[in-house]
């Protein structure tokens, strides 16, 4: 019986492979230390959605076009902006990303990938009484969603942070939100509805909902003083303790080595509020070897090791996210791998439609 589906092959893909026990990333044949810092998130969009779209231009007009497509969102749903921000700010993304068209043209997948750095900006603002900023369709794609969220031009460290996480996070393998998203695409629906279906699965705290508790967790060791006290007290309690474990990895998940560098390089640039984050992120790493050490004695019989959520929250905190916008800002940087998986599913897989074993009780038969 396979009530999780562990070990079940649903799908074969060109796009992502997560090796669990090596501890690496692939994404379309390059390794993650390959793309990460290297490669801009318009860039593994492209990488990612080559060959399920016959239009598909090159690198620097396909990053022209995500700009394009940034500001016909912004103007297609800044009259219901209030309305959205009247709604937690995740579900208000979600509802505004429900009314985009829900075609498979490249034209509709290059407004979903722009949908999230647009929305989330704007219902934060609008949420504070501010007044949301357009978008720059010549703005480097992670650039100006930050350039949306403060009100001015953020400084290229931070951008460059941003659009190292957002590469980090674009694909990994068939998680929850990603099968969910092929599952619905395997019925022929259109773009937006299989996205949709993956915002939904990435809500959950066991999924993509992770990295906020990890600032709440910081918070309240530092606020008690005893962190390997807290986290036991945790355990004892049956809690989860959020930024360790996976469900594939069964070394270090390679993202978090990737997200602490980014962090540490932040932390250690002359720049308003590095100095904070310097202390910030000191902490942190004694609250990270806390953590492996009480969750190496309370449970001996399982590898639970750091995940991406832990360096994430530090990384997305760094950028001016609140913990509940960060969510969000993860979709933003999944939702070009679920439009690939989404396409590679309605292209070359078949509908999804496994078996179910009834274990229920049996209607008593008529003689």
């Amino acid at each position: 019986m396979a009530n999780g589906l562990d070990d079940v092959v649903a799908a074969e893909t060109v796009l992502s492979d997560v090796d669990g026990l090596g501890g690496r990333l692939t994404i379309r044949g390059h390794s993650l230390p390959e793309l990460a810092g290297r490669w801009r998130y318009p860039q593994v969009a492209r990488l990612l959605l080559d060959g399920f779209f016959d239009d598909l231009p090159g690198d620097a007009e396909l990053a022209e076009a995500i700009g394009r497509a940034r500001v016909e969102v912004f103007l297609w749903l800044q009259p219901i902006f209030p309305t959205l921000a009247a709604l937690d700010v995740y579900s208000g993304m979600r509802a505004g990303i429900a009314l985009l068209p829900d075609g498979g043209t490249l034209t509709d997948a290059l407004r979903l990938i722009a949908a999230p750095a647009v929305l989330t900006p704007a219902l934060l603002r609008a949420g504070r009484g501010d007044q949301p900023v357009a978008p720059n369709k010549d703005a480097d794609h992670a650039a100006d969603m930050l350039r949306m969220l403060g009100g001015s031009a953020a400084s290229p460290d931070l951008a460059k942070a941003l659009d190292t996480y957002l590469v980090t996070v674009c694909d990994h393998g068939l998680n929850a939100s990603t099968f969910a998203t092929r599952v619905v695409a395997s019925t022929q629906a259109g773009l937006t509805s299989a996205i949709l279906a993956g915002l939904g699965a990435l809500k959950g705290p066991l999924h993509g909902g992770a990295p906020g508790p990890v600032i709440e967790m910081l918070d309240a060791i530092e606020a008690c003083g005893d962190g390997a006290g807290w986290l036991r007290d945790e355990i004892a309690q049956g809690e989860r303790i959020m930024g360790f474990g996976h469900r594939i990895y069964r070394v270090r998940d390679p993202r978090a080595d990737v997200l602490k560098a980014v962090v540490r390089q932040l932390a250690t640039r002359k720049r308003p509020g590095s100095g904070k984050m310097g202390s910030r992120l000191a902490f942190a790493e004694t609250v990270e070897q806390a953590a492996l050490d009480v969750l190496r004695v309370a449970k001996p019989q399982r590898s639970i090791q750091t995940n991406v959520e832990f360096y994430t929250a530090l990384l997305l905190e760094a950028a001016g996210f609140p913990k509940d916008a960060f969510s969000n800002v993860f979709a933003a940087g999944r939702i070009s791998g679920w439009i690939a998986h989404a396409r590679e599913q309605q292209t070359t897989g078949r509908l999804i439609r496994p078996q179910s074993r009834y274990v229920g009780p049996v209607p008593d038969l008529v003689a």
